[in-house]
């Protein structure tokens, strides 16, 4: 039992680095994108828009792929914490912990990341809308 459960604990400890990996993405995506937009604020420029919505998608991916791994290792716990017998302290994940809803594409549309990228994608556009007009006139 002590196994298992040291088993457990190296699990949980992946699942949390998962987590704060996906925290950290989270914030620099904001970070940046809102640097960005600053500088674009004097200068308008092209450049600065481009690489505004390429790294919210690099980002956007990024957070999908380790919220998509925290589920395979929360199926992974699961597994181990109903399995019986002796423990082989295996962290790999099966490719069948990481399919279906636990899917990298499936992630994509899950509820706490389209949200924050699309409302980050709407503020950009509406910023990019507002200081080229501001600098039109």
């Amino acid at each position: 039992m002590e196994e298992k459960i040291k088993h457990l604990e190296f699990i949980q400890n992946i699942i949390s680095r998962m987590n704060s990996n996906s925290f950290k993405i989270k914030g620099m995506s904001v970070t940046i994108t809102s640097a960005l937009l600053a500088l674009s604020a004097n200068d308008f420029n092209l450049l600065y828009i481009s690489i505004v919505y390429f790294s919210l998608f690099v980002f956007w991916g990024l957070d999908a792929y380790y919220l998509s791994q925290e589920k395979g290792y929360r199926a992974l716990y699961d597994k181990v914490r109903s399995k019986e017998g002796k423990t082989d302290f295996s962290l790999k994940l099966d490719p069948s912990n990481i399919k279906g809803e636990n899917s990298w594409n499936k992630t994509l549309l899950n509820k706490t990341i389209l949200p924050l990228y699309l409302i980050q994608g709407l503020i950009a556009l509406a910023l990019i809308l507002f200081f080229k007009y501001k600098l039109s006139q």
